[in-house]
């Protein structure tokens, strides 16, 4: 399956969250969402992004979004997670690879000469109407959250202007 480009329609799934609900993306129709796709909790590539996009939780509030991360991760091992980082970022488990895989995240990935099936960490913003309105892949960790907050802002401004 291709990768989703901005302009496509957003693939719509229901995952549980480590808060014991269930976060549906049809519900959020009318406002803007932020996923973040990273591949597994408590690896330091991950505890980093995961605890950034914390600290700008309440940025990304401010302009309307809702923020999710999602990881192939059960829900006890984000809930432990969560309580070892302090996150604020509720975390969808999606160990079945749904959403995962209607986004074309799932790939073939080349480590030390390894190859191997995994998760290319990616984020999307999905704008009010239900399209993708950016597609922002984590090249560096560090960063990566101000990068995507700056993006959502950038649209939000663009979306005014019209």
């Amino acid at each position: 399956m291709r990768q989703l480009a901005t302009g496509d329609k957003a693939p719509d799934f229901s995952l549980p969250l480590d808060n014991g609900r269930d976060f549906h993306l049809a519900a959020h129709t009318g406002s803007p969402v932020v996923l973040f796709f990273y591949p597994q909790d408590g690896t330091p590539g991950c505890n980093d992004e995961n605890r950034e996009f914390s600290d700008l939780a309440d940025e990304f509030t401010a302009l309307g979004a809702t923020l999710v991360g999602i990881s192939p991760d059960t829900i006890q091992s984000h809930q432990k997670f969560r309580a070892r980082h302090d996150l604020k970022v509720p975390l969808a488990a999606d160990p079945n690879r749904v959403a995962i895989q209607a986004y074309g995240l799932w790939q073939l990935k080349k480590l030390y000469g390894r190859e191997f099936m995994g998760l290319i960490r990616t984020s999307f913003i999905i704008a009010a109407d239900g399209t993708i309105a950016a597609v922002i892949k984590a090249t560096r960790i560090r960063g990566h959250a101000q990068k995507v907050l700056d993006t959502l802002a950038e649209h939000l401004s663009e979306q005014g202007a019209k």
